[in-house]
């Protein structure tokens, strides 16, 4: 999982950082970016695609990823989402996370098939990096575990529509509590099935 980071830092790189997402999907809430450098050589914690591990255990990784290495999380918000659409607000929580870290990273390794516009450093584009990425491995943790806390306050907030359940997604029972209740503020009206 440090393979590419290894190869980076035998090029001369340090600073090199993983970028990652959650909730680019859903019908309601911001989507959020994580930013991580690795500092341990080890962890105690599994830290592998988010999407691979159970509740418990990503949220013991994410408590070490926070309690050990530099970390930055940013947000684009569903006013966001709607104005500028999907990706273009994924690329703005990305810079933002990124520019919550204490230093200009050396190197950013992002996952996905696209570059971060107007970065202002070197990057790589990484289709399934958090399957071989230590770091984006990481910053999907972070920002799944980030997103998903989110949408538990809002469910809170704007009861109804299974948000600490869901996360947003469009299941059928929240699609149904859409056309029963009409939207919340926390809704993408650019989505398909936002009404």
């Amino acid at each position: 999982m440090r393979r590419l980071e290894l190869n980076l830092q035998s090029r001369g790189y340090d600073r090199i950082i993983g970028i990652d997402e959650a909730g680019r999907g859903p019908l309601a809430g911001p989507v959020v970016a994580a930013a991580v450098q690795i500092v341990p050589k080890n962890f105690s914690a599994l830290i592998t695609d988010s999407k691979q591990l159970s509740p418990k255990k990503r949220k013991l990784a994410y408590e070490e990823i926070l309690s050990t290495c530099f970390v930055g999380v940013g947000m684009a918000l569903t006013w966001e989402i709607d104005q500028f659409n999907i990706l273009e607000a994924t690329f703005i929580a990305m810079r933002r996370a990124i520019q919550i870290l204490p230093f200009q990273p050396g190197f950013c390794l992002v996952d996905g098939p696209l570059p971060i516009p107007e970065l202002g450093c070197p990057q790589k584009a990484v289709i399934g990096g958090d399957g071989i990425s230590l770091a984006i491995a990481a910053a999907s943790i972070v920002a799944k575990v980030e997103r998903d806390e989110l949408m538990k306050y809002y469910d809170q907030i704007y009861p109804g529509y299974g948000f600490h359940q869901n996360k947003g997604y469009g299941t059928k029972a929240h699609r149904q509590a859409i056309l029963e209740k009409g939207s919340c503020p926390q809704h993408r009206f650019s989505f398909r099935g936002v009404v």
